[in-house]
C-alpha cells in the first residue's frame, strides 16, 4: 500500500510529457486547467501566458531550483539564487504574494503557482503600465523585477530577449490550442 501511494504522489508531480501542447498538458494534469482558468479570471493574465511562464521557469517541475555554482568545477556551491517551485518565485516575492494574496500559499502546488504568475503579471500591468497581453513585456519585468523593467535593464540582455520572444511566442500557442479543446476542459456538475 505504501508503494502505491508513493507511486501515485510520483505520478501527480511528474511534468507533462507533450509541453508544447496546452491542450495535451491539461488533459494529463487533473485540475491544473481549472487552476490556471481561475488564475485567469482573478488576474486578467491569459491561460496560455500562465502556462508559458511556469514552462520556461520550471519545465513544470513542482521543485524546481536553479543548478548551483561549482566550486574548483565539481564541489556543489551555492545556488544562483532562492528561487523555488514551478513559477521559480524568489522567496521575498513569494512572502509579499502572501501577504497580499494567499496567505497558505505553495510554492510546488501548481494552483498557488499559477495564482503567483497571475498576481505578479496583474501587478507589473499596474505598476509600470505593461498591457496584460503583451507577454514579452511581462516576462521582462518577472525576469528584472518592476525596478529592472523601470530601468531597461533587459535592453543590454540579448539572451533575455531571446527568451521573453519565446515565451510571447509559446504564450500565443498555447492560447490558441486552448481555443480548440477549451470546451472539453471545462468541468461539468451534471453526472450525464
Amino acid at each position: 500500500m505504501t508503494l502505491m501511494v508513493l507511486l501515485v504522489g510520483c505520478a501527480n508531480t511528474a511534468p507533462p510529457r507533450n509541453q508544447s501542447n496546452a491542450c495535451d498538458i491539461f488533459k494529463s494534469k487533473d485540475g491544473w486547467y481549472d487552476a490556471t482558468a481561475d488564475a485567469t479570471k482573478k488576474w486578467g493574465i491569459s491561460e496560455g501566458t500562465i502556462l508559458a511562464f511556469m514552462r520556461q521557469e520550471s519545465s513544470f517541475v513542482h521543485n524546481a531550483r536553479p543548478p548551483r555554482k561549482k566550486i574548483l568545477w565539481v564541489i556543489p556551491g551555492p545556488r544562483a539564487s532562492n528561487a523555488f517551485g514551478y513559477a521559480q518565485a524568489k522567496t521575498g516575492t513569494w512572502a509579499e504574494y502572501k501577504k497580499e494574496a494567499n496567505w497558505g500559499a505553495d510554492r510546488d502546488n501548481f494552483r498557488d503557482a499559477a495564482d503567483f504568475i497571475g498576481w505578479y503579471n496583474a501587478r507589473s500591468a499596474r505598476s509600470v503600465g505593461i498591457s496584460r497581453r503583451n507577454a514579452k513585456h511581462l516576462y521582462y519585468a518577472y525576469h528584472e523585477g518592476m525596478g529592472g523593467y523601470k530601468r531597461g535593464t533587459y535592453k543590454k540582455k540579448r539572451w533575455l530577449q531571446n527568451v521573453a520572444s519565446s515565451v510571447a511566442s509559446r504564450a500565443q500557442t498555447y492560447d490558441r490550442q486552448l481555443a480548440g479543446c477549451r470546451d472539453s476542459l471545462k468541468r461539468s456538475f451534471w453526472p450525464f
